[in-house]
């Protein structure tokens, strides 16, 4: 209840976008989550988590799964910022699997699990992790 996102005045436009996923972690249909967290500067600007409509047989195709839906989320912010007059060469997505990166020909880029933000979105975490990841969303306590 005392948690909110920090957005600071004059905050850089870099766009980077987070991916991971959860295989099979359904367990009913034993289908994966995609989690996507999508930053200009260091304010979270998106985010959203989904089952994935296919099952995934490896990591390797869950995670490239969600790779492909950060890529979607990166053309869409692209583009958008295009409307405003703002262009952008190349945004990083943000991947902890290495196969899901050789199977692309972006710019996906390796960034362990502890520091995979999206990971908060797709597995339960302790404490410390989880407070961790959710500094880096730039959510934080309330100041009165």
């Amino acid at each position: 209840m005392h948690l909110g996102l920090w957005y600071p005045k004059g905050s850089d436009i870099e766009t980077i976008v987070y991916a991971d996923s959860d295989h099979a972690g359904n367990y009913v249909d034993h289908k994966s989550t995609s989690g996507v967290c999508t930053f200009m500067g260091c304010c979270l600007t998106s985010w959203f988590l989904k089952k994935q409509t296919t099952l995934a047989i490896s990591t390797t195709e869950a995670e490239y799964v969600s790779a492909g839906k950060a890529c979607q989320q990166a053309l869409w912010m692209k583009q958008a910022l295009i409307d405003y007059g703002i262009r952008l060469d190349i945004i990083p997505i943000m991947c902890d699997n290495k196969g899901a990166i050789y199977l692309r020909n972006i710019s996906l880029e390796k960034v362990s699990s502890e520091d995979n933000i999206a990971d908060i979105l797709t597995k339960p975490l302790k404490r410390e992790p989880f407070n961790y990841l959710r500094l880096g969303l730039g959510m934080m306590e309330q100041i009165d």
